[in-house]
């Protein structure tokens, strides 16, 4: 198995990789929009971290053999679902060639309380 960081401050804090690669799959932890020193990219703002997130992923899936072309399945967990709009036209955006399955799932709170979004997401290997 393969395992891939992406040097986050938060893989370091909580144990785990980005994501890791098995089977011909890549599976892609949840991923929130943040800077390198941890800090909340779009803060506010539901599309622009959704955004943010899958320009971050992107580099991860291609490290590891893929591309958001052959992402498989996306799901998006949102602390206010009220954005659903928002959120649902970036991933439109990103995947209007290639549309994954995808969840949109109402959650709590995340650690940071300006984290709107989180995406986790599974690709098969390009």
């Amino acid at each position: 198995m393969q395992r891939i960081s992406s040097g986050s401050v938060w893989e370091k804090k909580l144990g785990y990789s980005r994501a890791t690669v098995a089977g011909g799959l890549v599976f892609v932890s949840a991923t929130a929009a943040t800077d390198a020193s941890g800090a909340v990219i779009g803060k506010g703002d539901a599309y622009a971290q959704t955004r943010a997130i899958f320009a971050r992923l992107a580099p991860v899936l291609e490290e590891a053999g893929a591309s958001l072309a052959t992402v498989a399945q996306t799901r998006i967990y949102t602390v206010d679902v009220s954005q659903w709009e928002a959120i649902g036209q970036a991933h439109a955006e990103v995947f209007a060639a290639a549309p994954p399955a995808m969840s949109l799932v109402h959650v709590k709170p995340f650690l940071d309380p300006d984290m709107l979004v989180e995406v986790e997401l599974v690709a098969a290997l390009a």
